[in-house]
């Protein structure tokens, strides 16, 4: 087993999955499965090719900030090879995994979600976090052998981020953002570009998933993640009903809007509110996370029909401040901006 030599450390490697027979102390969450709905509320499911998308969409970031997409023009086999890959890079040991170990600072690299440190409780949870190209990990992991990772990883980002950025666009239109206004937003010269960040997660088989979480409750820091996902897991909060899972589509990806949409739209749009429980079988899922440069101002006066009386409920921001607020104060740090 992995022993973190202290307290930072512990907040990077994460446990020996294969070598415990049961949840540890530092592992059980209380409470896990409160609130639960069942009433068979699921999230909402959009056809891309549907020519009511657009509007399906906006309906969907308003009521629920999450929705499944179907002919969303990922070819499925670019999708099973990258979690091919992950099967093959979480299957790694613990030894050679820690060989692309994230660094105390750092943000991209193998080992515990960040926000892990704002929690005393440990996730049942192992990832890597990959920002632009995967080819220094990949060198560190399979030193005579990693030119089909890093290529098959290259492709898939780019077909997200073409995807994400069509999405982005239905977003804006909905605000009444010109796409000028946000010229980071697909513009190939300029040169900030767009933070993008892939997660590949690994939720291993868990002997006692009631007494553990996958991860903990949260919302995205991003503008849109999309999900991929073939194990259930993920469950969504939703206010007045509770935590409702999220059944997997195989035909579909899981679109959710995170912290700077809710921003930029005033609050119109929801920053939804997402876990994952431990489950008794391995779970892979692949989270593509599309956020303006560090360097932007995010802001509801960006809108030209702020809604909610014309009153900004929240300050300007820029990336990078919020997401040092949110590393800092998770989901109190809306209150930290609100106006």
């Amino acid at each position: 087993m992995a022993t973190p030599s202290d307290q930072t450390s512990k907040h990077i490697i994460p446990l020996d999955f294969n070598s415990v027979k049961s949840v540890p102390d530092s592992f059980v969450w209380l409470q896990t499965n409160a609130i639960q709905s069942n009433d068979g509320l699921s999230i909402p499911v959009i056809d891309l090719m549907d020519p009511n998308a657009p509007k399906l969409i906006v309906e969907a970031c308003e009521t629920w900030g999450v929705f499944h997409l179907k002919d969303h023009g990922i070819p499925t086999k670019i999708m099973e090879d990258v979690n091919s890959e992950a099967r093959k890079l979480f299957d790694l040991p613990i030894d050679q995994k820690l060989k692309a170990v994230r660094s105390p600072d750092g943000q991209s690299g193998y080992g515990i979600v960040p926000m892990q440190s704002l929690f005393s409780t440990f996730m049942w949870h192992e990832g890597l976090t990959i920002l632009g190209s995967a080819i220094d990990h990949a060198k560190v992991l399979w030193p005579n052998d990693y030119q089909q990772f890093c290529d098959i990883i290259d492709d898939y980002q780019r077909q997200m981020k073409a995807l994400a950025e069509k999405l982005m666009r239905i977003l804006f239109k909905a605000l009444s953002i010109p796409l000028e206004d946000v010229n980071w937003f697909d513009d190939p010269t300029n040169s900030s570009g767009c933070n993008l960040a892939l997660q590949l997660n690994s939720y291993p088989p868990c002997p006692e998933p009631t007494r553990t979480l996958g991860l903990a409750p949260h919302t995205d820091t991003s503008v849109v993640t999309i999900l991929r996902a073939k194990t259930s897991g993920l469950q969504v909060f939703k206010d007045g009903v509770g935590w409702i899972p999220v059944e997997p589509n195989p035909d579909a990806l899981i679109v959710n809007l995170g912290d700077f949409t809710r921003i930029l739209s005033n609050g119109r749009f929801i920053s939804v509110l997402h876990r994952v429980v431990a489950k008794p079988i391995q779970r892979y899922s692949m989270g593509y996370f599309f956020r303006p440069p560090m360097d932007f101002d995010v802001s509801p006066l960006l809108s030209k029909d702020l809604g909610q009386g014309h009153v900004p409920r929240y300050r300007p921001v820029t990336a990078k401040e919020y997401l040092a607020l949110k590393a800092k104060h998770l989901e109190k740090a809306f209150s930290l901006i609100e106006n």
